[in-house]
């Protein structure tokens, strides 16, 4: 699984200061100046929430996504938070993350955690 190429955003910080100035930020310059291969972003916990309540992060989620980042969010906290419709609406994947972002951390992949 080690890839230099590839960055996984761990987004769990609801702050949408933060959300749109960083995490958005750089996910999307990341792929449009080639910084990273591959740029996937996890929301996990209250960002769900950050996402459904917030117009300007719809948005920023729909130019990450057009412009090649991937989004998925943790499938249980989407559910436990009755946002998992809205959130596949917006085309971001659902899934039980807890088991490949184990993986994810024992292979040292590169995790940015927001």
């Amino acid at each position: 699984m080690n890839n230099t190429k590839k960055l996984y955003i761990l987004w769990t910080n609801a702050d949408p200061i933060t959300s749109e100035k960083m995490v958005m930020m750089y996910a999307i310059n990341s792929k449009l100046n080639n910084w990273w291969q591959e740029v996937s972003i996890i929301v996990w916990g209250a960002t769900a929430n950050l996402i459904v309540e917030s117009d300007l992060i719809q948005e920023k989620i729909k130019q990450a996504i057009h412009v090649g980042v991937n989004i998925s969010a943790c499938k249980a906290c989407a559910d436990q938070l009755g946002v998992s419709d809205t959130l596949v609406e917006l085309g971001i994947e659902l899934k039980y993350w807890g088991e490949d972002l184990t993986e994810i951390l024992k292979a040292n992949e590169k995790l940015l955690n927001i």
